[in-house]
C-alpha cells in the first residue's frame, strides 16, 4: 500500500515497482499524514502489517524561514497521527526514518524530526500491540534533494558548481544501504528503539564536487567552484551518528542502538502535539522555535531565531 502526499511521486513509485514487481498488487493512495481521520480510515481498512513512514519536510533551510510551523505539523504531528492510525489499526511494527540532523539539532527539521523521535519514544511506553521503532540516517546519494543531482545539473549547464563552505562536510550512503537498513531495523527492532548506522567518515562536499567534474571529463578550469557561505540553520559537520559510548551493538554488524537519555519530556511534547493539531492560523517562525527549545534541551536555533 502506498499512501504518499504528491501526485507525481506516487506515480512515479507505481511505475517503478510495477515494473520491477508486476506480480505484486498495489493500493495507491493520495494521503496527508496531517488528516488523522483519512488515516484512520485507511489503516482500517487495509490493516497494514508493516508501516515504514517516511512523511518528511526535510530541506533545511527551506523548513528554517517561513516554513517552520510546516515542518512541525508535517514532521512531529504527522508521525503521531500515523502512528496513532498504526495503533488503532493493530498493526505489527512502525518504522520512521529519521536524520543524523536530529542529533544536537540547530535547525528546524531536525528539531521537528528529533521531537517525531519522542513521539515514537512516547507510543512505545504506551502498551500498544505495535513495535514502533526509528532510524536514522544521513545523506542518501541521488535520492531526492541530494547534492549529486544539484551538481550534475550544474556541470551540465558549464558551472560554476555551488558549495556552501570549503570545509562542510556530510556523511554519505546509498539508497540501497538506506533501504536495507530501514528494512533490517523493521526486522529486529524491539519498540522504543532507535538505529543508527555506522557511516564510516564524512566526506568534504567540495572533495565530492571535483570528483563529480572529473568523472563528467572536465576540469576546474572549466567548470568553477563557487563558495556561497552556509545557509540558514545549516551546521559546518553534522554530528557523528556512531558513539560507542551512546550506543551499543545490535545483532547486525554495522548497526547500532542508540541510548537515548531523555525523560520528563512527556507533558511537554503532548502541549506541543496538541497545538500543533488546532485548527486556525500558522504559529509565526520565532514561536515554534521557542515551543521546540522548551521541548529540546540540546536543540540550539541561532538566538535571533528566537526573538
Amino acid at each position: 500500500m502506498l499512501y504518499e502526499l504528491s501526485e507525481f511521486a506516487l506515480y512515479r513509485i507505481e511505475q517503478e515497482l510495477s515494473e520491477k514487481f508486476p506480480h505484486i498488487p498495489l493500493v495507491r493512495l493520495i494521503g496527508d499524514v496531517k488528516d488523522l481521520e483519512h488515516l484512520r480510515f485507511t489503516f482500517g481498512k487495509y490493516r497494514p502489517q508493516i508501516v515504514f513512514h517516511a512523511a518528511a519536510y526535510k530541506h533545511v533551510p527551506l523548513m528554517e524561514e517561513e516554513n517552520a510551523w510546516a515542518a512541525l505539523r508535517n514532521n512531529t504531528l504527522g508521525t503521531y497521527q500515523a502512528c496513532t492510525a498504526a495503533a488503532e489499526s493493530g498493526a505489527e511494527r512502525f518504522v520512521m526514518i529519521s536524520t543524523d540532523k536530529a542529533v544536537n539539532p540547530t535547525n528546524v527539521m531536525g528539531a521537528t524530526k528529533r521531537a517525531a523521535e519522542l513521539v515514537i519514544s512516547h507510543m512505545a511506553g504506551q502498551g500498544h500491540a505495535t513495535r514502533f521503532m526509528a532510524v536514522r540516517f544521513g545523506n542518501v546519494l541521488g535520492s531526492s534533494g541530494s547534492v549529486i543531482p544539484k551538481f550534475k545539473e550544474q556541470i551540465a549547464k558549464g558551472g560554476p558548481v555551488t558549495v556552501t563552505h570549503p570545509e562542510i562536510t556530510r556523511y554519505f550512503m546509498t539508497i540501497p544501504e538506506a533501504a536495507r537498513l530501514v528494512v533490517q531495523a523493521g526486522a529486529i527492532g524491539d519498540s522504543g528503539q532507535v538505529f543508527v548506522l555506522d557511516m564510516g567518515e564524512p566526506v568534504k562536499i567540495v572533495d565530492l564536487a571535483q570528483t563529480m567534474i572529473r568523472m563528467s571529463g572536465k576540469d576546474q578550469r572549466e567548470i568553477k567552484i563557487e563558495f556561497s557561505g552556509l545557509r540558514p540553520g545549516e551546521k559546518l559537520y553534522e554530528e557523528l551518528l556512531v558513539d560507542n559510548e551512546r550506543t551499543v551493538a545490535s545483532v547486525r554488524e554495522g548497526i547500532r542502538i542508540a541510548q537515548l537519555r531523555d525523560s520528563g519530556y512527556e507533558t511537554t511534547l503532548a502541549a506541543l502535539l496538541r497545538r500543533a493539531g488546532e485548527p486556525g492560523a500558522a504559529l509565526p517562525d520565532p514561536e515554534v522555535k521557542r515551543s521546540l527549545k522548551a521541548l529540546l534541551a540540546d536543540y540550539a536555533p541561532q538566538r535571533r531565531d528566537l526573538a
